[in-house]
């Protein structure tokens, strides 16, 4: 029986191939697909190097995703702006009350934006903020969050754009220093993506 043989550059381009799919199934893939850039979220500091020691989260920005369901499921109390995931641990880490904090006004209107990478079928967006009195030394819980959302954009199923704003206004009553909590809700998974943004009212 006569033994075909590959020719030199065939087998070389084939080792080239199977060399590529080795590297790309290894390489690391980001799970997330959006984060809020105003009020800039801690998420955003990290990426733009205004903070440092952010660890991975500084190259994946867009990868704050946890269990949706929120405030009833979702991340446990004191990991919510990490989503859950240790390796963004230091999203969850009060820095001693020292996050660089957006300036913004109790009461007045506001531009909420977001960025995606990959735009999701979407439920609705919310956005949360802390009690008066919260203590921005300590990681973010539940108990440290106004109990309803101040705004609520539903989108019932539909894709919002790369780029999308939401018009609302800020919460009123507010004095000092606070943080904002945006949760927005995948409609078609059972995920959600989670932002944290220190604003200074």
């Amino acid at each position: 029986m006569r033994l075909l043989r590959m020719p030199k550059r065939s087998a070389a381009a084939l080792g080239l191939g199977v060399l590529a799919t080795v590297t790309f199934a290894g390489a690391p893939t980001a799970s997330g697909h959006g984060y809020t850039d105003t009020p800039i979220s801690r998420q955003k500091l990290c990426a733009n190097k205004t903070v440092p020691d952010c660890g991975p989260i500084q190259w994946e920005p867009q990868s704050v995703e946890g269990y949706k369901g929120f405030p009833a499921a979702g991340p446990a109390d004191g990991q919510i702006c990490s989503g859950g995931h240790s390796e963004f641990a230091q999203l969850d880490d009060p820095r001693g009350g020292a996050w660089p904090a957006t300036a913004v006004s109790s009461g007045q209107s506001y531009s909420f934006r977001w960025q995606f990478t990959a735009n999701h079928s979407t439920t609705d967006f919310k956005y949360y903020v802390t009690k008066n009195g919260w203590d921005p030394k300590k990681p973010l819980t539940r108990a440290s969050l106004d109990p309803q959302p101040f705004l609520t954009v539903a989108y019932n199923g539909a894709r919002p754009a790369m780029t999308t704003v939401h018009q609302g206004t800020m919460p009123s009553g507010k004095t000092g220093r606070h943080m904002i909590l945006a949760v927005w809700t995948v409609n078609d998974t059972p995920m959600a993506f989670y932002a944290c943004s220190d604003v200074q009212f």
